[in-house]
């Protein structure tokens, strides 16, 4: 596994995290979950990242990572990373999502009671709050950090604009801004065309990436439609039908390039967002150790050259896109 450093912090990431947006909910199989994590420390993935809400149900993808570590983990805490965020829809009730004191700092002490830790290395601001000033939110990071229950603050899915913004005020607070995480990918390319990655490289800050596989519409098994069983046709999923539809010639056209180049479609998807400097880590999900391992194979697949590369760019041009999902 190479790592890389977080922007110009003392922090590395390994190139590939894992995450737990799906596959680690009370609808899952916990054993299946359990190797998962084993496998992927084994490899040396030592960033796992999290978030409140994650599972489903809400919450419980914490819960039983919580029980792994505790369990299995324990004496490896000093190695990994476990990153943690709050801002989407966690609980009923004015408190429960968003960017408010009272929510995020709730929200994080719910948090480290699931986890079973004492501190989370990173804890996010998930999503941008038109409603409340960016004061108020990026004070919760800075208590989170200065009390001990964070090491390091990072924000996910601001636009530039509000980035530069709450990065300046953290700044004034004493909180150096550690790291960003926007979805990035072959079909959504908004962190570049608005200039973030360029600015992130100049401040620093280090990238780490969530959906590399457009959540998994740049693999291999949505070229011919929608398979049984996958995550588009579950209900509990976030990746619905039409947006698979809406894709599916970009996904042929970039299987035809991949199979050209002589690897499978995840890995030229894999080695198009590592080939990014701005980069720090891509975050994949994995349904099974031999998924894992699958999708992990892409870092021993050669660089893309500039011909590839300018193929990749007349199928899936990049557009701009004012507000991330996710």
């Amino acid at each position: 596994m190479p790592y890389r450093r977080c922007g110009d912090s003392g922090l590395m990431f390994p190139a590939v995290s894992l995450g737990f947006w799906h596959n680690f909910g009370h609808v899952d199989d916990l054993q299946e979950a359990r190797r998962i994590m084993h496998r992927a420390f084994d490899r040396g993935i030592t960033h796992f990242d999290l978030a409140n809400n994650y599972g489903p149900p809400a919450g419980s993808a914490e819960e039983n990572v919580g029980r792994i570590l505790i369990e299995d983990f324990v004496c490896h805490r000093d190695e990994l990373v476990i990153s943690t965020k709050a801002g989407h829809l966690m609980w009923d009730g004015p408190y429960g999502d968003f960017g408010s004191r009272k929510h995020l700092l709730s929200s994080l002490d719910q948090s480290l009671k699931r986890l079973r830790v004492d501190y989370v290395d990173i804890f996010y601001s998930h999503r941008p709050d038109p409603e409340t000033r960016l004061e108020e939110t990026m004070s919760a990071l800075a208590t989170a950090v200065n009390s001990g229950k964070a090491l390091y603050a990072g924000l996910s899915k601001y636009p530039l604009k509000r980035l530069k913004k709450a990065v300046k005020i953290l700044k004034d607070m004493g909180i150096r801004c550690l790291v960003y995480q926007p979805p990035y990918s072959i079909l959504n390319r908004w962190p570049d065309t608005e200039g973030i990655l360029d600015w992130l490289l100049d401040e620093g800050i280090g990238c780490v990436v969530f959906s590399p596989l457009a959540q998994g519409m740049l693999t291999p098994k949505y070229l011919d439609g929608i398979p049984e069983g996958s995550r588009a046709a579950r209900q509990e999923g976030f990746l619905r039908p039409e947006q698979v539809e809406a894709q599916q010639d970009k996904i042929r056209a970039l299987g035809d390039l991949a199979a050209a180049a002589g690897m499978p479609l995840h890995h030229l998807a894999m080695q198009w967002v590592l080939r990014d400097p701005a980069v720090t880590s891509a975050i994949i999900g994995a349904r099974t150790v031999q998924q894992l391992d699958d999708t992990l194979a892409c870092l021993e697949a050669p660089p893309l050259d500039s011909e590839i590369l300018a193929a990749i760019d007349a199928v899936a041009p990049g557009e701009t896109k004012k507000e991330a999902e996710g």
